[in-house]
């Protein structure tokens, strides 16, 4: 479990297909804190740490992971949020984050607003009722408040602090994102869909 809080970024130093399955090894200031079999979301995706040498880590992303995710379109150099499991004394300081990645959406539009930045996203119409007006959201695994809500898009602000600590620096319009929606609406989603049905 995570909080979307994002702790550092990596960079991917190489990839390595095995199969249908992806390996990355990334590059961080702290993956020579980590241990095999850790869990930590790259991303928002809770992927498994295999490998760490000196400064890097591996990971291998199978082929679910591929197909949900944005990772089959990342490249050397790309730059990765990283933020390692919840512990059972820390604050909840973003909300509830698995680490399941719903789906990707496309960032459509970054709007500078005087010291912050507004950006638009779009996702799949079927995903609609998981996100509400200021509501929590998952992007690439930073905690964010959804605003200007409709059937396929939305908006979030980022403060300078998250766009310097994160990589949204680095997003342009047109690159996918991996979306999580908040676990809380899943459930009631499925209680109501269960009292239909019964």
């Amino acid at each position: 479990m995570f909080t979307g809080i994002v702790e550092t970024t990596g960079r991917i130093k190489d990839i390595d297909a095995n199969g249908s399955n992806m390996s990355f090894w990334i590059e961080s200031d702290i993956s020579n804190q980590l241990k095999p079999d850790q869990s930590v979301s790259h991303n928002g995706v809770c992927l498994t740490v295999e490998e760490v040498s000196e400064n890097q880590h591996k990971v291998t992303a199978i082929q679910e992971t591929l197909d949900k995710t944005n990772f089959s379109h990342l490249e050397k150099g790309a730059l990765i949020n990283l933020e390692r499991c919840l512990l059972p004394t820390s604050r909840l300081d973003g909300h509830i984050v698995q680490g399941h990645v719903d789906t990707t959406g496309v960032c459509k539009n970054i709007k500078e607003k005087d010291g912050s930045r507004e950006i638009e996203l779009t996702f799949p119409k079927m995903f609609a009722s998981l996100i509400i007006e200021k509501g929590s959201i998952s992007v690439n695994g930073i905690s964010l408040t959804a605003f200007n809500v409709k059937k396929k898009r939305f908006s979030v602000a980022i403060i300078p602090y998250t766009f310097e600590h994160t990589n949204i620096k680095e997003l342009k319009p047109g690159d996918q994102v991996n979306l999580e929606f908040d676990i809380l609406g899943k459930y009631i989603l499925r209680k109501l869909s269960l009292g239909k049905n019964s």
